[in-house]
């Protein structure tokens, strides 16, 4: 009875949390291809800077946030889920983005490098 409700406490605790364990800050998860360039109340400000073949390894952007590319490159994108998706990018791209987990791999031949803003809630406030 008791490993029952032991294995009971760990199986909902799972499906509650989810793959929250692996939504770590991606300058935590990679930091020789992330640096911090401002972290305040507002907004964190990360450098990018991932070579051909490289993984970022599973990240979260908690927040909405703003990638600006500075280099172009082709990047393969894993969400958590599973889905996986191909974009080619060229330097000045800039996109808005909502909130993800997701694991990041360079497919191209060059070191790709970007500027991810982060939008923290109490910048809206």
């Amino acid at each position: 009875m008791k490993a029952v409700i032991i294995f009971s406490f760990l199986f909902l605790t799972a499906a509650i949390c989810g793959n929250s364990a692996y939504a770590q800050e991606a300058e935590k998860v990679a930091p020789d291809k992330v640096k911090v360039l401002l972290d305040n109340d507002k907004v964190k400000v990360l450098e990018f800077r991932v070579k051909p073949g490289e993984k970022t390894g599973i990240h979260s952007h908690p927040g909405e946030y703003i990638l600006y590319t500075l280099t172009g490159g082709t990047m393969k994108t894993t969400l958590e889920d599973g889905e996986v998706s191909e974009r080619t990018t060229k330097p000045g791209e800039t996109s808005w983005n909502k909130a993800v987990i997701h694991d990041n791999e360079n497919i191209g031949e060059t070191e790709i490098r970007a500027l991810v803003i982060e939008i923290k809630a109490s910048a809206a406030k």
